[in-house]
């Protein structure tokens, strides 16, 4: 059997999702092949939701939220299970499936279920247990998601070593487990098994855990991990994994010797593209599995498109869903907004961060003027009842205009808790919003109120010590000089809004005081 189609999608995740519909909704004829039995891609199957559904579990389970108000033995329920956890993951994984078939049928977007591969760049051939089908169509979008990296030096077995699809596929909460790969996922998973329970030994090469989020939140991170009992092993790389009956071992480069009940491997994720046949589609994918495209989304072949974790980083669930409802815009024409800069990061760690806009190391090193804002949970009445001591919002704006250009947060609800700023960022808004405007009270919202004050406070007082350095300074130059550099009035005392002081037409100040560095305890951890 033969179909054509407007736009066929291959595969079913974020990306796919809304490119289909979005397609759909304007009048073209749409299909989705998933090659899997049910729709939702790698997204519902393995990765983000059953991996939130996870830590939900134990955060609930172990009652680690409340242990701020009620102390650390407080516990919901003794000796939790695997059974435990995947029930309520499957629970949620159900839901969300049911979901997005229904959001399919609403749309009408026909849905095929099957291995895809290119027959030609018009052309695909659809392998399923009943046969086999083509389906041409004038656009394709490839958003088959991603798989984590298997390399051949590391021999996985079922439950003992595995990858971050198995941890759902483990029989019994290990009692000890060591996890290569300090990205996001091994981060994430360390955090939720050492809430179990579980000994977690984490190994990464670099010598900051999640080096791309702002310095001062990445330490009190790596504080926060230390505190739940797991060990860092950073700056170190494995040299070798081997299994015996009653343990797995990683043989660090230093010399080190890790055992452990078992082992995840989390370093990377490469592109599901290696079963689409891409040659014949006149397509190549890189070492990584990951297809190159514009910035419209289109790969080589200018009828094929490509959105989500396959074209790399940032490889989000959110960011993919956008990707894919821009490239079906830019497949049949229709206006595409100008989409912000102002994207966010959520990290499910223990506890919750997120961020927008860029980090303190990223303004310095463009000579960007900056000044920032401090809230920390322990101020705020919501934190208390939250029993929150230790979260943070940091705001980071301009010294000029004091416009908002990023949020930082660590703390309970931060995933949510930064779309305030987002919006504020994306309008173009300074912080004084913060000042002006009335929150709920008990919110965690009130942080944004406290931070601005607190940034306001810090750059006023900076100005009016620049100010009395300057009066103070000995008049040796006319008038005309000593009060201009580069034609531009080094105070302008008639602006609502305090000026940095300017030192040279070329240089720029950034009044900042060092981070504030968490308190480490000593902590030994036995294995």
């Amino acid at each position: 059997m033969h179909s054509h189609y407007d736009l066929a999608v291959i595969g079913t995740g974020p990306a796919g999702q809304k490119a289909a519909i979005n397609a759909a909704k304007m009048g073209k004829r749409v299909v989705a092949i998933e090659r899997e039995p049910a729709v939702g891609g790698a997204c519902i199957r393995t990765g983000t939701i059953p991996s939130k559904a996870m830590r939900e579990a134990v955060m609930h389970l172990t009652g680690y939220r409340m242990r701020g108000i009620y102390g650390a033995s407080y516990l919901v329920k003794k000796d939790i299970t695997m059974h435990d956890l995947i029930f309520r993951c499957e629970h949620v994984v159900r839901h969300e499936i049911d979901v997005i078939k229904a959001q399919m049928q609403r749309n009408d977007v026909e849905m095929r279920f099957g291995a895809a591969r290119f027959v030609d760049s018009h052309m695909l051939c659809i392998d399923a247990s009943g046969g086999s089908d083509i389906v041409s169509a004038d656009v394709f979008l490839i958003a088959v998601g991603s798989m984590p990296a298997r390399p051949d030096n590391i021999p996985f077995e079922r439950g003992r070593i595995i990858d971050s699809d198995g941890i759902l596929e483990l029989d019994t909460v290990p009692r000890s487990m060591i996890i290569v790969g300090g990205g996001v996922i091994g981060v994430e998973y360390a955090c939720t098994l050492a809430a179990l329970g579980t000994r977690v030994t984490l190994i990464d090469q670099r010598p900051r855990l999640l080096e791309f989020i702002d310095a001062e939140i990445a330490e009190a991170l790596q504080y926060h991990v230390r505190q739940l009992g797991v060990r860092l092993c950073l700056g170190e790389a494995v040299a070798d994994v081997s299994t015996d009956q009653s343990a797995v071992t990683a043989v660090l480069e230093s010399g080190k010797r890790l055992c452990a009940h078992s082992l995840l491997f989390a370093v990377g994720r490469q592109g599901a593209t290696q079963s689409l046949d891409l040659d014949a589609a006149g397509l190549s994918a890189d070492e990584r599995g990951r297809l190159r495209v514009d910035s419209q989304f289109r790969t080589a072949v200018p009828h094929i498109y490509a959105a989500g974790d396959v074209i790399g980083f940032p490889a989000l669930a959110s960011t993919s869903a956008e990707q894919g409802r821009l490239a079906s815009c830019h497949a049949f024409g229709q206006p595409c907004p100008t989409v912000s800069a102002a994207m966010p990061y959520g990290i499910y760690t223990i506890p919750e961060i997120s961020m927008v806009g860029p980090t303190e190391d990223q303004l310095t090193r463009d000579q960007v003027p900056y000044e920032v804002g401090v809230a920390r949970y322990r101020e705020i009445a919501r934190g208390q009842l939250l029993g929150d001591q230790t979260g943070m919002l940091k705001l980071i704006f301009t010294q000029d205009t004091r416009r908002l250009i990023a949020v930082h947060v660590i703390g309970e609800g931060a995933t949510e808790l930064v779309h305030i700023g987002q919006a504020v960022i994306a309008l173009g808004g300074t912080v004084q919003y913060f000042v002006d405007n009335v929150f709920n009270y008990p919110t965690l919202a009130e942080c944004y109120k406290v931070a601005a004050l607190d940034g306001i406070n810090r750059s006023a007082a900076a100005h009016r010590r620049a100010t009395e350095r300057h009066a103070n300074r000995p008049n040796t130059e006319t008038p005309s000089e000593s009060t201009t550099v580069g034609g531009e009035d080094l105070v302008d005392h008639e602006s609502p809004v305090p000026a940095a002081p300017a030192i040279a037409p070329h240089i720029t100040r950034v009044v900042r005081p060092a981070p504030r560095r968490p308190r480490r305890l000593p902590q030994t951890v036995a294995h």
